[in-house]
């Protein structure tokens, strides 16, 4: 039985019938000016900023507007199939939540308010190694919902071991390996404010809980410690030992070249991640979304992930359209949570999928084999 997303609407229309009106946006722009007003001046840089003077950002989120969809009359799309099966997992939706450093500083116990929302709506969370609650406390609250891990790769690889090790055993059904983040970007926003979480001591519970990690500060000072194996600058050559280290399947995040694609495929890994950290690490390039479509290609039938610029459930059925198999949501996840805490994030990711579901509906598209063949670049 698929899933019917579109459903949500009419819940609050009726809802409205009996004097219900909902207390949270059904559009992102007010969902995003009313989260980022309620959110501390310290957060609302670090969510909202990117690198440089954010050319990058926008573009991210403007070139979606390039492309559009051929409507196809007739053809009887009552019912529609959104399911994903992902490394043999089945997903009732497309879309996963994208891992968030800051997240758990967003509301009480953040990445426990997003495995619950997992929870309530089906949608994975991919949960970032910067975490405010332990990976395995974290995990249990998303329920029968399955939960992936973020790995920043530490320079020590015992420690780097010891996190991928934990999230095996605790029940991740996966490992996104960040390539682009083993240094921060220039951060105009961050810098000006002087914002850099971390380095104040939040959101480092995976690595004080973490008996490699404690080895290495003990005597010490975290932050400094932290500070000092955080970012490994990974090769080619590091492939190879990352793939031992576990049976889980392995996601390269932050590819974005097809060459770069091919290879990764060829040394083993399990799926390539289509993304620019949303224009927050580099700046003066290319959306993730112009570039999705040759990495799909090079990819052939392994998994493609994308994120950068998602706004709604337009935007997923887009990206779709040129090859991911799974979309992220960022940005517009975080105001859901800050907003309206786990009822805000639910409503949020509930509305991304009733509208992707509407409009694969008025456009007569019964799955998305219908939305890859009607995906067109606008003049």
């Amino acid at each position: 039985m698929t899933a019917r997303f579109a459903d949500y609407q009419f819940g609050i229309y009726f809802d409205a019938l009996n004097g219900r009106i909902s207390d949270f946006p059904m559009d992102h722009g007010t969902l995003e000016s009313k989260a980022m007003a309620v959110l501390p001046p310290s957060l609302r840089s670090y969510v909202a900023g990117g690198a440089g003077d954010e050319a990058t950002q926008r573009r991210n989120v403007e070139v979606f507007s390039r492309w559009g969809l051929v409507p196809r009359m007739l053809v009887g799309a009552e019912h529609r199939d959104l399911s994903v099966t992902l490394w043999g997992t089945t997903f009732p939706g497309p879309i996963f939540m994208a891992p968030v450093g800051v997240i758990g500083l967003v509301t009480d116990h953040g990445d426990i308010a997003v495995a619950q929302a997992a929870a309530q709506t089906g949608v994975p969370a991919m949960f970032s190694t910067l975490m405010v609650d332990p990976l395995e406390e974290v995990i249990g609250h998303a329920g029968p919902t399955a939960s992936f891990f973020q790995l920043y790769t530490p320079r020590d690889r015992d420690l780097a071991a010891s996190l991928v090790q934990r999230a095996e055993k605790a029940g991740y059904r996966g490992i996104a390996v960040t390539l682009d983040t083993w240094t921060p970007g220039w951060r105009p926003r961050d810098l000006t404010s002087g914002s850099f979480p971390q380095l104040r001591g939040h959101a480092l519970a995976n690595y004080t809980s973490d008996p490699v990690f404690r080895r290495l500060a003990e005597g010490g000072d975290v932050v400094r410690t932290w500070a000092s194996v955080f970012g490994n600058p990974l090769s080619w050559n590091d492939l190879g030992w990352l793939r031992s280290l576990t049976e889980l399947p392995i996601v390269l995040k932050g590819i974005c070249h097809p060459d770069d694609a091919r290879r990764a495929i060829d040394a083993g890994v399990d799926g390539i991640y289509c993304s620019n950290h949303g224009g927050r690490q580099a700046n003066g390039g290319l959306s993730a979304l112009e570039l999705l479509p040759a990495v799909a290609e090079a990819c052939g039938d392994v998994p493609v992930l994308f994120d950068s610029g998602v706004r709604s459930g337009t935007d997923v059925v887009k990206a779709i359209g040129l090859g991911a198999t799974m979309v992220g949501i960022g940005r517009p996840y975080v105001h859901g949570l800050a907003l309206g805490g786990v009822p805000g994030l639910v409503h949020l990711l509930r509305s991304v999928l009733a509208e992707a579901d509407l409009l694969m509906a008025v456009n007569g598209y019964p799955d998305f084999a219908a939305v890859r063949a009607n995906t067109r670049r606008a003049a």
